[in-house]
Parts: structure tokens; C-alpha cells; sequence
């Protein structure tokens, strides 16, 4: 018996996919057919995928062309499903022609001609193409539209420069607008990078119109604002969503579930630091009047890591801060409190220290190093060393092309897929209006 192995998405299951099994299936006795889950494929920059992979599971057994059908989980799981099923020819479409040439130590290999003129991502973006507007400062701005490159679907095609920066910017195909009013006229969607303390009337000016909204952390300074902004998007219906960028790290996400299941016991401490130099980072960073700020910049990223893994329900919180002669807050150190349980999150402008993160339990802790926020990799580690485990995730570019993907389906489906739910985002900016209002400050 020949036996014979093939790799794929199979999202929209269509009549390119059904030949390419069919001559999959004429070059031996028995067909294995993997599919991708949804991890690897977004590991392999897939981020558009609509069907579950239960649902392309299924339409792959439909079609009666396949013996079996497997999941493709990790990178290298090509080689172990050779050796394990006894394969004797790997196939796969012409387009990867060589890619999988270090496979022939192992079995023969084969490329097939795909067929012409149809495409899962063409059929995923038929029809209308979503326009999204941009309104911001660079430098932030040009990884945002270098990153929409991996998102189908999308066409970046407005820019409302604020404070004139346009400097590096990649501005092919790319109209400027002179006015908000002109921008929203003009697109479906805006990706909102603006002072924070414009956040909530741009925001809210966009949902207004009817312009769905992906806006960066925070998305109000204060509760009131944050609710008015979701309420107004479900009235219109839009989508409103917050931008932060850790949601969408498979590395944080793991690493919350494991700790849901109880890898470290029960979580006592969290503990963790977000600190950045330059004006490079946001260009009002340093500026009292637009929204800057220690806290402000980079609360959201560590109340949105307290949350998940403590819940939003906590006793009681306290700031230490550092001020500058203009009352803008350098360094702040934020204490939350809860039934059984503390964290300690650290924020700094102009301020360095080590951006890692430390989660302490009662049967070992985990370690994540810095960059914590974007990251890839962390440790759980135990008293006895030989029960430490590694655990890496392959997480490209910061995590902006995941973030947009989930905003576009989101708009798709006309429902919520953000990892970040409208209960974090106003959870959020009710921590930040209680700083601002300066409850629970001590300065120094």
C-alpha cells in the first residue's frame, strides 16, 4: 500500500482544494489529509481564517476523497508524521515548489499543479474591501500600516497626519486628509492613534458616523466615557475595540490558562514592570497636556495582565508616584489588592528597568522576561528544578497584525472577536480616572 500525506488550511473548502486532493489521492492507496489548527495557523501568519478547524475537518472528510485526516499543530510535525503513518510520498500545491525539499530523505516529494484563479483569501476578501483610515503620529503610525500587510481583506487608504508627522512614512496609494471629517467620509474603519486625551472624542465622533473604531490603550480616561464609547458602538452597529497588543500574544494566552488550571497553585503575586525612554514611543509622551504619562502610557498593558490572571474584581488599589515640575507622573508604582491575592505593576517614562513579569503561586512561580508584554517565551519554574518547563510561542512582528485581523472579523461577522472584551477596556479607564483624580496617591 502507497501511502500518501498532504498539508493545509482548507478554510472555504472550494473546487481548487478538491482537485488538488483528488490528484493527491491518484498518486497512492491511502490518503492522510492534515489540517492546520488555528494556532499554527496563525503562527504561519494565517489570520484570517473563518471556519473553525472542526468545520474544515469536516469538509475535508466530506468530500470522500480522504482515509484519514489528522491535526497539524507544531513546526517539524511534518518528519514525525512520515515516520509515524509509514508515508511514502509528501505532496503538496507547485506554489511551495523546493520549500519542502528536506523532506526526500524521508519520502518522495511531490508538487502538484494548483488550480488558476481561485484562492481561500480571495474568497475571503470577495466583495468589498474594507478601507481603513489612520489618525496619528509616526512613528507608531508606519508599523501599523506595514503590519496591515499580513491582514487580507484591507486596504489602507487614508492618513490624517496629527502634528504634521509624516516623516518615514510610507504614503503609496495613501491619500491625506486635511480634515476628521474628510477621513471618516471616506472609510469604513479608523485605527485611532491620537493624544489620549482625544481619544474619546474622536472615538466617539467615528462611531457616530458610522465608522467602526480600533483605537489604542487607553480608549477613555475615564469609566463614564469608556461605557458611553461601547453603548454608542452597539447602538450604531459598529465595533469598538482596544488595541492592546499582550491580548494577542499566544505566549500570555497559554500562559493564562495554565495558570487557570493551576500549574503554579493558587496566584499570590503579580508582579509586573512596563518602562520606556524616548519620545519615539508616543510623541506626546512627555506631554501633561496631551495625555502623558508614566501611567497612562503604559498602565493599560499591566491592569489588562492583573485582570486575567486576577480578575477585575479587586479590593482596593494604591499608587506611589514621581512627579516632574509640570505634574506629570515619571514613575508609578500601583498596589491592587484582592481577596487573596496582590499585584504590583510598575510603569516609567524617561525611567529604565528590567520589563519582565513574575507571577508567584503556591506550588512554583512563572517568569516572563522583558519584553513581558510582547512576548514569546516564559518558565514555569518549581522548588524541584528538574520539573521547570519552557514554553515558547512564535508571536511575529508586535503583535498589531493579530490585533487588526480580530478587528476585521470582528466587522465581518458584526460581533465581538476581540481578545480584549468592552468589561477589561472600562475596567481599565476606571483605574486611570482614579489615578487622574488622584485617589489613593502618595507622591513623592
Amino acid at each position: 500500500m502507497i501511502k500518501v500525506i498532504t498539508y493545509g488550511t482548507f478554510d472555504l473548502l472550494h473546487f481548487g482544494h478538491i482537485n488538488l486532493l483528488k490528484a493527491a489521492k491518484a498518486l497512492g492507496d491511502y490518503l492522510i489529509v492534515g489540517v492546520t489548527s488555528e494556532n499554527f495557523d496563525r503562527a504561519r501568519g494565517k489570520l484570517l481564517v473563518q471556519q473553525s478547524l472542526a468545520e474544515r475537518m469536516e469538509a475535508v472528510k466530506a468530500t470522500g476523497l480522504v482515509d484519514e485526516v489528522i491535526v497539524e499543530e507544531y513546526e517539524g510535525q511534518k518528519i514525525d508524521d512520515i515516520k509515524r503513518y509509514g508515508v511514502d510520498i509528501f505532496t503538496v500545491g507547485s506554489d511551495w515548489r523546493g520549500k519542502f525539499d528536506y523532506l526526500s530523505p524521508f519520502c518522495k516529494v511531490v508538487y502538484l499543479s494548483r488550480t488558476e484563479g481561485v484562492s481561500s483569501t480571495d474568497l475571503r476578501s470577495k466583495g468589498h474591501t474594507l478601507s481603513i483610515g489612520v489618525v496619528g503620529a509616526s512613528p507608531s503610525l508606519q508599523k501599523f500600516m506595514e503590519e496591515s500587510r499580513y491582514t487580507s481583506g484591507i486596504e489602507i487608504t487614508d492618513l490624517l497626519p496629527l502634528s504634521g508627522a509624516t516623516e518615514g512614512l510610507d504614503l503609496t496609494n495613501v491619500r491625506l486628509c486635511d480634515t476628521y471629517e474628510q477621513l471618516l467620509s471616506r472609510v469604513d474603519a479608523i485605527y485611532l492613534n491620537a493624544p489620549p486625551r482625544m481619544r474619546f472624542a474622536y472615538s466617539k465622533q467615528a462611531l457616530e458616523a458610522g465608522v467602526h473604531v480600533l483605537s489604542e490603550p487607553p480608549v477613555a480616561l475615564t469609566k463614564q466615557d469608556a461605557e458611553t464609547l461601547f453603548a454608542l458602538a452597539r447602538e450604531r452597529g459598529v465595533i469598538f475595540c482596544e488595541g492592546l497588543k499582550t491580548a494577542y500574544s499566544l505566549a500570555f494566552q497559554r500562559m493564562v490558562l495554565l495558570l487557570r488550571g493551576g500549574v503554579i497553585g493558587q496566584v499570590k503575586s503579580v508582579e509586573a514592570t512596563c518602562t520606556s525612554m524616548a519620545k519615539a514611543h508616543s510623541p506626546w509622551l512627555f506631554d501633561k497636556n496631551e495625555g502623558g504619562g508614566a501611567l497612562i502610557e503604559w498602565g493599560a498593558y499591566t491592569l489588562y495582565a492583573a485582570q486575567q490572571i486576577l480578575g477585575r474584581d479587586f479590593a482596593d488599589c494604591r499608587f506611589v508616584t514621581m512627579k516632574n515640575e509640570e505634574g506629570l507622573d515619571l514613575y508609578t508604582k500601583l498596589w491592587m489588592l484582592y481577596p487573596d491575592a496582590e499585584a504590583t505593576l510598575k510603569v516609567g517614562i524617561g525611567v529604565k528597568s528590567e520589563g519582565e513579569m513574575i507571577i508567584s503561586g503556591t506550588k512554583g512561580y512563572i517568569y516572563v522576561p522583558a519584553p513581558w508584554w510582547k512576548t514569546d517565551y516564559f518558565e514555569v519554574r518549581k522548588e524541584d528544578i528538574r520539573d521547570n518547563r519552557k514554553h515558547f510561542y512564535q508571536f511575529e512582528g508586535e503583535g498589531i497584525r493579530y490585533e487588526l485581523a480580530e478587528f476585521v472579523k470582528s466587522i465581518r461577522q458584526n460581533s465581538i472577536a476581540s481578545l480584549v472584551l468592552p468589561e477589561d477596556s472600562i475596567a481599565i479607564a476606571a483605574t486611570v480616572e482614579r489615578f487622574l483624580k488622584e485617589d489613593g496617591i502618595f507622591t513623592i
